[in-house]
C-alpha cells in the first residue's frame, strides 16, 4: 500500500481500462490467428513433379529480376504435358547481357524432361502497376492473358522449378514474404497495450487520503 494513498476504485478509470484491455486482447488474438493462418499456408506448399516437352519458341523473359546485386531475367517456358495440356514453368534466373538490346542464351533441352518444383497460383506481381509488355521481354505475366495470346490451353497454376534439369539457370528463389513476423509483432503490441491498460486502471484507482482532522 502506498503511503498516504488508499485503493478506492472509480467507475470511469475501471471502465476505460476494461474496455482498452478487452480491445487489446481481441486485436492481439486476431493478429495471432492471422499469423497461424499464414504459417499453415506456408507449410502446405504443394510440391509437384511433371513430365513433358518444353516449347522454347514460346519462352518469355521476365525483366528486372535481381540476384546478388546483378540484373537479369527469370526464364518462363511453356511445358507440353500432353495433347492439349500445357503449364508455364518459371525455370530460373539468368544474368542479363551487357547490352540491353540482346537476350541471354538459354539452354532448353529437347524431348521429354522431368520438372520438379512447387505449384503457384500465379507469378510474383511487380510492385509498380503498369503495362506488363508484350513480346519476349515482359514485366509480368498473367496466365489468362498469355493463354489467349498464344492459344495454348494452360493449367490454372504455374510451376516454380527447383531442380531436374542441367540448364545453367539459377534457382535460388527469394523467400516469399508471408507477413508472419508482422502479425506476430502486431499481436505482441496489442497484448502489451492490454496489459498497460490494466496497470493504468489500477494506478488511477489509488487516491490520496484526506488529512486526518485534529
Amino acid at each position: 500500500m502506498l503511503a498516504g494513498y488508499s485503493f478506492r476504485p472509480r467507475l470511469w478509470p475501471l471502465a476505460l481500462a476494461a474496455a482498452a484491455c478487452a480491445a487489446g486482447i481481441a486485436l492481439g488474438n486476431w493478429q495471432a490467428r492471422r499469423a497461424d493462418e499464414k504459417r499453415a499456408l506456408a507449410a502446405n506448399v504443394q510440391h509437384i513433379a511433371v513430365h513433358g516437352e518444353f516449347l522454347p519458341e514460346r519462352t518469355v523473359f521476365l525483366d528486372n529480376k535481381v540476384r546478388n546485386h546483378r540484373a537479369g531475367y527469370e526464364v518462363v517456358t511453356p511445358l507440353r504435358l500432353g495433347e492439349g495440356i500445357h503449364v508455364l514453368v518459371n525455370r530460373g534466373w539468368i544474368e542479363a547481357p551487357a547490352r540491353r538490346d540482346q537476350l541471354p542464351e538459354v539452354v532448353t533441352p529437347r524431348g521429354p524432361v522431368r520438372v520438379e518444383g512447387i505449384a503457384l497460383a500465379h507469378f510474383p506481381r511487380p510492385l509498380k502497376l503498369g503495362d506488363p509488355g508484350k513480346g519476349r521481354v515482359r514485366q509480368s505475366l498473367e496466365l489468362k492473358e498469355f493463354a489467349v495470346e498464344t492459344g495454348l490451353p494452360l493449367q490454372a497454376f504455374v510451376i516454380e522449378q527447383h531442380r531436374g534439369i542441367a540448364d545453367g539457370l539459377l534457382r535460388e528463389w527469394p523467400r516469399p514474404d508471408t507477413g508472419i513476423e508482422k502479425h506476430e509483432a502486431y499481436s505482441f503490441q496489442w497484448y502489451s497495450l492490454a496489459a498497460l491498460a490494466v496497470v493504468l486502471g489500477i494506478v488511477f484507482s489509488f487516491r490520496k487520503r484526506a488529512p486526518a482532522s485534529k
